[in-house]
């Protein structure tokens, strides 16, 4: 990411399109870092008095496995000794992101805030502990209700933090997102190649646990849950619903949405002396 840890601040936002950082810190009153490294661009300023960093990540988990082991190591790694620091430091970690709607009676332009998301990537299953943080009774009740296939990587279960989720949400509606390692084939597109399971995106809408469904897809939640977890930080994604994979509706006019979205979050970091 080739930033210091100077420049970055407590409150990170992560985006996927690094076109999407200069959209951010557009609402910033100042910005006093501008570091790009490949995809990875960084911002960091001020808003409204508080310092807020905003990272590109680029596409999928493999990319969110670089942007949150090397934020974690910015602020608890002594980069001149190598050493982790004895007192850690807990970043906040929101995505605001754009998703695809998987049930009929979600209308674009809804916000959506993900309190779990589930992995189809396998990302956590390379990390000891990782079934620490994950919810296993809903995996398992995941894999029964798909009849998931065994040559796939087992899907994991990473619930987001609840205090970011408390602090953060109270004007966004909340659901579980698929977290795809793929844009087609894995989330039930097809052009050319045929799927292994016509019938997985059917299963998805269907599932149920407890008093859950899920809502939607993207592609790096589950990554950013899953460390986070593990690494000591709060992390939570926030998605505008520029879709809906059912009813094949989109939203045109989608980037006014995502606009309030970013200054609605930003104002909830800010306002809140809990965060």
């Amino acid at each position: 990411m080739n930033i210091r840890p100077d420049q970055i601040a407590k409150h990170v936002i992560l985006v996927g399109d690094p076109d999407r950082v200069a959209v951010v810190s557009a609402h910033f009153d100042q910005i006093d870092h501008k570091v790009q490294h490949r995809e990875f661009l960084t911002h960091t300023g001020i808003y409204k008095n508080v310092p807020i960093s905003v990272v590109s990540t680029g596409i999928g988990t493999d990319n969110i496995d670089i942007v949150v082991n090397e934020l974690d190591a910015l602020v608890n790694i002594d980069f001149a000794t190598r050493i982790v620091k004895e007192e850690k430091t807990s970043l906040n970690l929101v995505r605001l992101g754009t998703s695809g709607a998987i049930q009929r009676d979600i209308s674009v332009g809804t916000i959506m805030a993900s309190e779990f998301s589930i992995g189809f990537d396998g990302l956590m299953h390379f990390y000891a502990g990782s079934e620490n943080i994950r919810e296993i009774e809903m995996e398992e009740a995941f894999i029964s209700q798909t009849s998931w296939r065994e040559h796939l990587a087992r899907p994991y279960i990473v619930r987001s933090s609840n205090k970011l989720l408390k602090h953060l949400t109270f004007q966004f509606e909340t659901g579980i997102n698929i977290s795809s390692p793929g844009f087609y084939g894995p989330q039930g597109r097809q052009l050319r190649l045929a799927l292994h399971d016509q019938e997985l995106n059917h299963k998805i809408e269907a599932f149920r646990f407890k008093n859950y469904r899920i809502t939607n897809y993207e592609m790096e939640s589950s990554g950013i849950y899953g460390l986070a977890g593990l690494l000591g930080h709060e992390a939570l994604t926030i998605c505008a619903i520029i879709a809906n994979r059912i009813t094949l509706d989109f939203d045109s006019n989608y980037q006014v949405n995502i606009s309030g979205m970013i200054e609605q979050t930003l104002d909830a970091i800010v306002n809140s002396t809990e965060l």
